[in-house]
């Protein structure tokens, strides 16, 4: 598998710049919310036999899958929901993580929820089921350091 739609940016703080910008240009939540829906709708398309329990990140209230592929060189990492909120979420750790080295995978940190507000406005279930597809991430990175 190669996710050829991520990564947006050449570098994963470009990556978070941007996603700070784009979401500083929303006036309140509800816009922000809309544009999460709209960005989990942009995620490549994510075959259903790949929507095994094997696959299944948990952690989320949500069904979430992720598959991960690549070396340390470069990870990719497709993922999906059955929520388009999450869905959402999902597409910003992918242009964040995806198809970056082990190495800058591991050493990012995931500066952006903060920096747009997510952990002020999401709710407990969708920040725990954020802060798993992160770490979900991350420990991919560190596996395929070891």
């Amino acid at each position: 598998m190669t996710d050829s739609h991520f990564p947006l940016e050449p570098t994963v703080a470009e990556a978070q710049a941007a996603i700070r910008d784009e979401f500083a240009f929303f006036g309140d939540w509800s816009e922000r919310y809309q544009y999460l829906i709209d960005l989990g709708r942009k995620l490549p398309t994510f075959p259903e036999d790949w929507k095994t329990e094997a696959n299944r990140l948990h952690g989320c209230q949500s069904m979430v899958w992720i598959v991960p592929s690549g070396n340390t060189g470069r990870l990719d990492f497709a993922a999906a929901s059955d929520s388009a909120i999450v869905s959402g979420l999902i597409y910003l750790a992918l242009r964040v993580y995806s198809g970056r080295s082990a190495q800058d995978i591991v050493d990012t940190e995931p500066d952006y929820i903060a920096a747009i507000g997510l952990a002020k406005h999401l709710s407990p279930t969708r920040s725990n089921g954020l802060a798993a597809l992160v770490a979900e991430i991350r420990d991919n990175a560190r596996r395929a350091l070891a």
